[in-house]
């Protein structure tokens, strides 16, 4: 096998071990996907194979400016019954068996008195302008192919069709297109090239530093420029030759060019936490509205909401539940203590796709060694740094240490092994978690009311149930995580419950705690050590339950607020070069699983901070 075909392997399995899952596609291609394919491969994969579709200030342009054209069809003759008074027919739907091909065509026009009363015209809208070749206003060739296909599925329903027009919004311009036989055998040959790329086993290469990509409303999901930079980087070390990067001279100039910020720092919805008991969630319109009994707490728009998360008592109405599915918003389940125990989400995750590979992987003993040992040594690693930030004077054996077992997790020669020196690694990072906890700073309670029995004092981690209130931070922080990285995995198509590193158990997210590994210091240890600190949390926000220790409501809110703010922090991705925030780190690392586990990268690149 060649250098280049064994780089483009998608997972490293035996062929024994594989029973290739046959991809079935609908029997008809949607003209609208042909210029989808025309415009982008990658793109048409991802809306017609994988089901992928995000909205974006373009996508809802296009929708308002369809909104008469969408409104519902109107008569339409069929081809023997044309006569000569002309017609006008909108949203019309038409499909072609012969060359697998199905259309909806925004406007069909004829002319009254026409010669070949059979003759009609396809009108297709569309948001932008035309190009401007010379002076003159020409077609693109994405929307010159689309308005081929309506002309070529009204030909094959018995209608003569000579000529289509696309009517741009923007300058208000039509734009004629003669339909001639070198344009429908180009048309008819794209149909084929698209059928074909859809059912191979490899998704199409991205572009390559293409201006395409900013105003694309996938590109967070694609990450072209991330996907070469890696593939680049890794070519260079292994002294290959790359035919995708053609833009380039060498592989280094690839390595090295610039990744652009395609995908927005952070996002602009925001969960909704709810927290009070006897709270009652119910909808009116596209508002989400919070009663207690009859009395009206809060109101929020449905559009400027990622998650809702419910704690303990709380009611949902069927309505609002079924809204909350409809837009792929999911509702988290906790117990009044911070148990994360459910979720409920829309029928988003489609791509069966990548968790059939997944599944493979994860069953592949030398895949799922190395995944989870990049997990385990990026999970040291940040905490050997958390340490190095923010403890008093942290004490160099214990950074020596860290490092150590980190060098020891890359050369792990089982997951068993992994787990013990895992659990090393924490005993001595958690012996010195005492020194970040700022004495004195957050244990005030005088604003609160007068002191407790409890104090920030840490000495080991307890869990099931937390016995101080370190550990209920703590683990209240970790459940956050999880959750957060369970959406994560529903929205991308993964299955969260398969992993690599946690093997699969009744009830637990594996795949979610594998890719929280790295993060459980950045993001879960830095949050309980901001709510102390700065005193958004102080003793007098706990309760003793028996053996347990738990938060009052108003400690929890305090907790949540510190959380938010971790997770909207920005923070700059290591090898793109770009800030996000954490919340959106977390898609873009599990997003970036996906790549390995497609084939499209060699490695998995674990997030550790510098």
């Amino acid at each position: 096998m060649s250098a280049e075909a064994q780089r483009i392997q998608p997972v490293r399995v035996d062929e024994d071990m594989v029973h290739h899952l046959k991809l079935k596609l609908p029997d008809l291609l949607p003209a609208r996907m042909l210029n989808e394919f025309v415009y982008c491969p990658r793109l048409f994969f991802y809306e017609w194979v994988e089901g992928v579709f995000e909205s974006s200030s373009d996508t809802l342009d296009g929708q308002a400016k369809h909104t008469r054209v969408d409104s519902g069809p109107s008569a339409m003759p069929l081809a023997e019954d044309m006569n000569s008074d002309g017609i006008h027919s909108r949203s019309v739907t038409l499909s072609s068996e012969r060359v697998g091909l199905t259309a909806k065509l925004d406007l069909i026009e004829s002319d009254a008195n026409a010669e070949n009363e059979k003759s009609v015209r396809p009108v297709d809208y569309k948001r932008g302008k035309p190009r401007d070749v010379d002076g003159v206003p020409t077609p693109w060739p994405s929307d010159r192919v689309q308005i081929a296909a309506q002309a070529l599925v009204l030909r094959d329903n018995g209608y003569s069709c000579e000529e289509g027009t696309l009517y741009y919004a923007a300058t208000k311009q039509r734009v004629r297109i003669i339909i001639d036989d070198s344009l429908i055998a180009e048309t008819e040959e794209l149909i084929a090239q698209a059928r074909k790329a859809a059912v191979s086993d490899q998704i199409p290469e991205p572009l390559v530093d293409s201006p395409k990509c900013p105003r694309c409303s996938l590109v967070g999901i694609c990450l072209p420029d991330e996907t070469n930079a890696l593939r680049a980087r890794a070519l260079r070390f292994e002294e290959r030759c790359p035919v995708q990067f053609s833009l380039f001279e060498t592989v280094e100039e690839a390595a090295d060019a610039e990744v652009r910020q395609l995908v927005a720092a952070r996002d602009d919805l925001r969960p909704l936490y709810l927290n009070s008991q006897g709270f009652r969630v119910g909808k009116s319109g596209q508002v989400i509205q919070v009663k207690d009994g009859d009395s009206l707490k809060q109101e929020v728009r449905l559009g400027e909401v990622s998650q809702i998360n419910l704690f303990g008592n709380v009611q949902l109405s069927t309505q609002a539940i079924q809204s909350f599915c409809s837009a792929e918003v999911p509702v988290c389940y906790f117990s009044q203590g911070g148990w994360f125990y459910g979720i409920t989400n829309g029928l988003n995750a489609k791509n069966v796709f990548l968790r059939h590979r997944q599944f493979i992987s994860a069953g592949y003993e030398p895949t799922a060694l190395s995944i989870a040992r990049k997990l385990t040594v990026g999970k040291i690693r940040n905490q050997r740094t958390l340490l190095q930030r923010n403890h008093i004077e942290a004490p160099e054996t214990a950074l020596r240490q860290l490092k150590l077992l980190a060098e020891k997790a890359e050369c792990a020669s089982a997951i068993e092994s992994l787990l013990g020196i895992e659990g090393s690694a924490a005993r001595v990072y958690f012996s010195e978690f005492a020194g970040m906890l700022k004495a004195g700073e957050g244990s005030d309670n005088a604003h609160r009311g007068a002191p407790t029995e409890f104090s920030f004092d840490f000495t080991q981690r307890n869990r099931r149930p937390p016995r101080d209130p370190v550990n209920t931070l703590l683990s209240l922080a970790y459940s956050m995580l999880v959750k957060d990285l369970t959406i994560t995995c529903y929205s991308l198509g993964f299955d969260p419950y398969w992993g690599f590193y946690h093997q699969p158990r009744f009830g637990r997210p594996a795949l979610a705690l594998d890719l929280m590994e790295p993060f459980r210091p950045l993001i879960a240890d830095s949050v309980v050590l901001t709510a102390i600190n700065t005193g958004m949390v102080t003793t007098a926000d706990f309760i003793q339950s028996g053996p347990s220790v738990a938060l009052k409501p108003n400690g929890r809110k305090g907790f949540f607020r510190a959380y938010e703010l971790r997770m909207d922090t920005l923070v700059t991705h290591p090898m793109f070069d770009y800030r996000v925030s954490y919340r959106r780190l977390l898609e873009i690392q599990a997003r970036l699983l996906a790549r390995f586990l497609n084939g499209e990268i060699d490695d998995y690149p674990v997030f550790v901070t510098r």
